[in-house]
C-alpha cells in the first residue's frame, strides 16, 4: 500500500508528540508524587542541620504551645529563633518551664540563622536537677 508523501511525514509528527504527551505527564505524575509535605520538609531541615551543623550555645527564652524561642551568638552576631517541637513531644519533658535556660544547639556554617535545639537524632535540652541535692554534715 503506497502512503501518499504528505501523510508520510505527519506520521513521524504524531508519534513524536504522543511520545512528548506521554513523557510529559509521567513528569507531571512524578512531580505531584514526590511533593513533600511543609512537615516533612522541616524534618528534612532538622537532620540535615544535626548532620552539618556545628554546635553552640543558647539560651531558651520562652516555651508556647509547641514552638521553642530561644537566643544565640555566632561570631559576634546575635540571633532570635524558635523552633516547632510539636512533631518532637515524645522527647520533650512534660514540664515545659524546665525547658527555659541554657541549651546547646546545633546551626548551619553556611546559614547561621538555620539552627535547631532538638531533632529526631539529637537533642540539646539540658538535664535539670529535679530537687537540690542533699547537704551532707560535716563533722
Amino acid at each position: 500500500m503506497n502512503v501518499p508523501e504528505s501523510l508520510q511525514g505527519s506520521t513521524s509528527v504524531v508519534v513524536l508528540v504522543v511520545v512528548a504527551v506521554a513523557l510529559a505527564a509521567t513528569g507531571i505524575y512524578i512531580l505531584f508524587r514526590i511533593r513533600r509535605k511543609p512537615k516533612d520538609k522541616e524534618k528534612r531541615r532538622r537532620l540535615s542541620v544535626n548532620l552539618q551543623g556545628r554546635l553552640g550555645d543558647a539560651t531558651i527564652t520562652e516555651v508556647q504551645d509547641d514552638i521553642i524561642f530561644y537566643s544565640y551568638s555566632v561570631r559576634g552576631v546575635v540571633y532570635t529563633a524558635s523552633q516547632d517541637i510539636s512533631q518532637l513531644r515524645e522527647q520533650i519533658p512534660t514540664d515545659l518551664e524546665k525547658l527555659i535556660g541554657p541549651v546547646s544547639l546545633k546551626y548551619s556554617p553556611r546559614n547561621p540563622a538555620n539552627s535547631i535545639i532538638i531533632c529526631e537524632d539529637w537533642s540539646g535540652l539540658r538535664a535539670k536537677p529535679a530537687t537540690d541535692p542533699p547537704l551532707t554534715a560535716q563533722a
